[in-house]
């Protein structure tokens, strides 16, 4: 079946339009009181009304069905199994990071990145092993909402996706590329499971985070004033980390490999 590119281009713009209507929509009314409208403003959170939404339907969610498969993946699941699931979507992930690095002139950690990805796939066993962590050469970061920032592209207003959690509109975009110029999402929907292998990884990453942040994220709901202030908050310090190349921040890291 072949798709005409026209009607695909006209959904497309409209799905724009009709997402920029619901942003401007949902909007905050920046308070008048000064010292409420720096907090408003440091907190760079615009779409709060429609962000805080999502978040509760992303609560929902979380807590009738990813948690508790998070809970029995991590019970059901010896820890050296859940490593080599991890390790082996880490390496899958890992050309991804590479071209970012190499777009960003981050040289060293492009460097690195493609050494992880020979030895893992190679004496890893297509990745189950991390045996280039083992030796040092850590896992880098590199996604084109990174890039975008390198290049000198603003991040934009905190924004709360269904399903996927906190982000920005850099951030968003460079989900979409990322995910267009995964060499292995080709490789899948050469053999017609483009789709469904996509979700695959992007389900089981999300399950195995989950699974190793449990407790974490119990203490931090039990703790917090505000559940969903905590989370903006470590969210944007990570994602600090993140575009620098790993400058050290104070948060909880939601991204270790500890057991919950």
């Amino acid at each position: 079946m072949t798709l005409s590119v026209e009607p695909v281009a006209r959904r497309a713009a409209t799905l724009v339009v009709l997402a920029l209507a619901a942003l401007c929509a949902a909007c905050a009314t920046p308070p008048t009181d000064p010292a409420a409208r720096a907090d408003f403003e440091a907190a760079n959170d615009p779409l709060e009304p429609m962000n805080r939404t999502i978040f509760d339907f992303n609560q929902f969610l979380d807590r009738w069905l990813i948690k508790p498969v998070a809970q029995g993946y991590h019970t059901v699941l010896p820890q050296f199994s859940q490593d080599m699931i991890r390790h082996f979507l880490n390496n899958l992930g890992e050309p991804v990071i590479f071209a970012n690095d190499m777009m960003q002139f981050e040289w060293q950690a492009a460097n690195i990145t493609a050494g992880r990805f020979i030895v893992n796939s190679t004496f890893g066993a297509g990745g189950l092993f991390d045996l280039a962590g083992n030796t040092g050469l850590e896992r880098q970061t590199g996604d084109f909402g990174q890039t975008l920032w390198a290049w000198g592209v603003p991040e934009g207003p905190y924004l709360v996706l269904p399903i996927l959690g906190p982000s920005d509109p850099e951030d968003a975009i460079g989900l979409g590329v990322d995910g267009a110029m995964d060499p292995f999402g080709y490789l899948a929907r050469d053999y017609g499971a483009g789709n469904s292998s996509t979700i695959a990884r992007i389900a089981g990453s999300g399950v195995d985070l989950r699974a190793r942040n449990i407790d974490t994220l119990d203490d931090l709901q039990r703790n917090a004033i505000d559940y969903y202030a905590e989370i903006r908050s470590l969210f944007r310090q990570h994602r600090a980390s993140e575009l620098r190349h790993g400058r050290p921040t104070d948060m909880p890291n939601l991204d270790s490999g500890d057991k919950p």
